[in-house]
Order: C-alpha cells, then sequence, then structure tokens
C-alpha cells in the first residue's frame, strides 16, 4: 500500500501541482470493504503510512473512502482488471500474458522503463 500511495503522490506532482512539493489538494482513495474488521485493519494500515514519515519525507494528503461491493464502481472495476495480470507477470513472468501487453503501454514511462516508475514489484 505504501508503494502505491508513493506513486499516487508521484503522479499528482507530475501532472496536478504546480509548485514544488507534495500536492495540496485532498486525495481520496476508494477501497472496496471487505468486512468490518478487515476494514478497521486497513484503514489503522493506512492511517500508519499516511501519517509517518514516506520516501520523501513528507506528510500525505490521502483520505480512505470504503465502497460497498454493490456500488459496483467502474473505478474498483478497472483496478481489478489491471491487478490480475500485473500479478501474474510478476509472479509468472516467462507465461503469455496478452493483457499485461496491452496494460503496460499505459502505465507510467520514464526513459523507456516502467520498472520503478509506473510498476513497481517487491520484493
Amino acid at each position: 500500500m505504501q508503494f502505491g500511495l508513493e506513486r499516487v503522490v508521484g503522479f499528482l506532482r507530475n501532472t496536478v501541482s504546480l509548485g514544488a512539493g507534495i500536492p495540496t489538494c485532498l486525495t481520496h482513495v476508494i477501497v472496496e470493504g471487505r468486512g468490518k474488521r478487515e476494514d478497521q485493519d486497513l484503514e489503522l494500515a493506512f492511517r500508519g503510512i499516511c501519517d509517518s514519515e514516506n520516501l520523501q519525507g513528507e506528510r500525505n494528503i490521502f483520505e480512505i473512502i470504503f465502497a460497498d461491493k454493490k456500488s459496483n464502481s467502474a473505478g474498483l472495476q478497472l483496478a481489478d482488471l489491471i491487478a490480475r495480470p500485473a500479478g501474474m507477470s510478476a509472479l509468472r513472468p516467462d507465461q503469455e500474458n496478452r493483457a499485461m501487453k496491452i496494460i503496460m503501454k499505459k502505465f507510467l514511462h520514464k526513459n523507456g522503463k516502467i520498472e520503478g516508475w509506473g510498476l513497481k514489484c517487491f520484493p
């Protein structure tokens, strides 16, 4: 989650913010609710990341919003469509993955590279 939020901060800095440093606009992070206990655990982890020092040493400007699965959010559907091919690409790099070939064109690139910019695999 920390890596993903770092990527969003970088994207906002490069596309939205006019000045130096972190964008000042509040950014909502929409996640699909899973259940009371799971949502509490996720929110606690989210707040821990946002309230602590991050890679750039800046305070994040995120607010977490839980969406019910029944909301049928287009954004969450898109995230699901991207997450599976990206995950399979990392787990089985030698396996044919036509969806990932298309998705990779949409990732942030720098000097022709997406690794470390639009895609980050850990460890």
